[in-house]
């Protein structure tokens, strides 16, 4: 299987939320697609013809969400086929695809697409040696529909796809570094807290807004220098970002695993590091507020007019979208604490550590559906030792070393590759 990491969900532009439902819908296109599978071919970059290749006809559901844009199928476990991107330009619409288990007993394949898009054909096709089956999807524009119903000929869509599952031809032998240039890269986000008019907490000729800024960069580098991952920073230097938008930042940019890094201060002689994930109660709200404000963006009247004419059960629908939600915040919610369990240990080996170093908490930058997050409180800079630590190059490395260590941990476990 692909491997893959959530989505964030994100605000609905108007349109495209929804719509596709079920094989029923009716075909927007004015030309018959590709015979072809295998080659993006052409010539309309409004139009994608998206075929996955199985080992029988299965009942499926497909649908199309925005902000992100993306394509959901969902089916029953079933042996697939996914076609293969290469490089990090888009065939057609499809700018990348995941696929995998959703849960025991149900597949579902995830492809991210350029715009707001409709589904506008989705059926089961057999393959041209008859031995075979296929899911073939044609994928369209919203914009690209006011020329279709003007009547104007449109061009051949572009093709993507998968025959059928069999096995694979001869590849040219590729390079260890092209190989690594194709690969997917997860998004890491890291969040230095406090920086610009915001000092944070200071003590013991430690700047809170400052060490954690260096030890962010320090853990950017040596993420980076692995090669598997997409590292982005909410501040690389001495600026204030509003707690809101380094969360709307992880979202724009489809983190992957979000951490957050600040500094401890106490009254007490306290010392050591604590990782802190969501709150369990605010985790369940934030469910609830999921499914509701999903249901609500989603199912807007004007998109339910449009999934009847289709023929589209919207009941369906709206319980698939709302499983999404609550999936999501679950799955999210695990692997929060799945990376923070990774980072205790690692983390525990480089330095000192409370004596209950998992702690949850209500913090505005972890209140997300979308991606698992942490917040690592590395030290207090009330404590003398404490602060020579964070001031320290060596100690910064020592520990950042321990973090990459505990972020390959958590990519390798199983939970961080299902698909949402």
């Amino acid at each position: 299987m692909i491997a893959s990491w959530s989505r964030p969900r994100g605000r609905t532009c108007a349109l495209a939320s929804l719509l596709a439902v079920l094989a029923a819908a009716p075909s927007v296109a004015q030309t018959p697609p590709p015979s072809h599978e295998d080659a993006a071919t052409a010539i309309d970059q409004s139009r994608t013809r998206f075929v996955i290749g199985l080992d029988k006809s299965v009942q499926f559901q497909v649908f199309s969400l925005s902000n992100p844009n993306r394509v959901v199928v969902e089916m029953p476990d079933v042996k697939l086929s996914l076609p293969t991107l290469a490089g990090d330009k888009p065939v057609g619409l499809v700018k990348s695809l995941r696929g995998g288990l959703s849960s025991a007993d149900k597949m579902r394949v995830v492809i991210d697409v350029t715009e707001p898009v409709i589904v506008a054909s989705s059926k089961i096709e057999k393959t041209a040696d008859g031995k075979g089956h296929r899911l073939a999807l044609e994928i369209v524009t919203v914009a690209s529909l006011d020329k279709s119903k003007s009547g104007r000929k449109m061009p051949q869509p572009v093709g993507l796809g998968a025959s059928g599952l069999q096995p694979p031809l001869p590849m040219p032998a590729l390079s260890p570094k092209k190989k690594a240039e194709r690969a997917y890269k997860p998004t890491i986000v890291i969040d230095p807290g406090h920086g610009g008019h915001d000092s944070g907490a200071t003590k013991n000729g430690a700047v809170e807004k400052d060490v954690v800024l260096a030890f962010a960069k320090t853990l950017r580098d040596k993420l980076s220098k692995t090669g598997q991952y997409k590292v982005i920073m909410t501040r690389d230097n001495d600026t204030f970002v509003e707690l809101d938008e380094r969360r709307a930042f992880g979202e724009r940019n489809n983190a992957a695993l979000f951490i957050a890094v600040h500094a401890d201060y106490a009254q007490s002689r306290a010392r050591g590091a604590t990782i802190f994930s969501l709150r369990d109660g605010v985790a369940d709200d934030l469910k609830r507020s999921a499914k509701g404000e999903l249901a609500k963006r989603v199912m807007t009247n004007p998109l339910i007019s449009q999934a009847k004419a289709s023929e589209g059960d919207v009941e369906a629908v709206k319980n698939i979208l709302e499983d999404l939600a609550k999936q999501e915040v679950d799955a999210n919610k695990d692997r929060s604490k799945l990376f923070a369990e990774a980072v205790i240990e690692k983390m525990s080996d480089a330095t000192d550590m409370r004596s209950s170093p998992d702690q949850q908490a209500a913090f505005r930058v972890l209140k997300t559906a979308q991606f698992p997050s942490v917040l690592i409180e590395l030290a207090y800079v009330t404590n003398k030792q404490d602060a020579e630590n964070l001031k320290s190059e060596d100690w910064r490395a020592e520990v950042s070393q321990s973090i990459v260590t505990a972020v390959d941990n958590y990519f390798s476990n199983k939970l961080a590759h299902l698909p949402m």
